[in-house]
């Protein structure tokens, strides 16, 4: 039997303590915030081995991320507001229900956009074929790009605050 593992308040929210199922309800999960918005990854000290999943929500103009591919398909769902997806050197305008799906090694971003916050939820295999952050004017122009590719992402990432425990962003998620 898979035993239960208990929710532990964190100063962000409720994380599990450890190994097991559990169930949170996304709001009251642990949420931190930086440079690319607010997200909850519904993890605790324990990473899921397998599959990443996380809700971010960032403002009109944020990107979610470094443009980058990885060695694993990843998904994504807009649940609220607007964004630009800039995928493989072009640019798709996104709303409200809209599904990407990004095979592996597809070049992709996400960036707020339309007149309030983007709430997006995103799902992929965790990749052991690794990660590159390609030079991209495209992904440059919307701050979301680096100068010099790499495949290191504390290099792709170099200069920026570490994110930090923070409430859930109270509207961020519809109904």
């Amino acid at each position: 039997m898979i035993p239960e593992a208990p929710l532990e308040p964190t100063p962000g929210g409720l994380a599990p303590g450890g190994e097991g199922w559990f169930v949170v309800n996304a709001r009251e999960a642990r949420w931190l915030t930086g440079t690319f918005g607010a997200y909850t990854r519904f993890e605790g000290d324990a990473r899921f081995p397998q599959l990443g999943v996380n809700i971010g929500v960032v403002a009109p103009g944020q990107p979610f991320c470094m443009y980058h591919g990885e060695g694993a398909q990843e998904d994504f769902l807009v649940l609220s507001g607007e964004c630009l997806l800039l995928i493989e050197g072009q640019e798709r305008r996104l709303r409200a229900w809209d599904f990407v799906h990004c095979p592996a090694w597809t070049e992709h971003v996400l960036v707020g956009a339309g007149d309030g916050p983007c709430a997006v939820l995103a799902v992929g295999a965790r990749p052991d074929d690794g990660v590159v952050y390609p030079v991209s004017e495209l992904a440059l122009r919307h701050g979301a790009g680096v100068e010099r590719e790499t495949q290191e992402p504390s290099e792709a990432y170099a200069g920026l605050p570490p994110d930090v425990d923070a409430d859930y962003p109270d509207g961020a998620l519809p109904g």
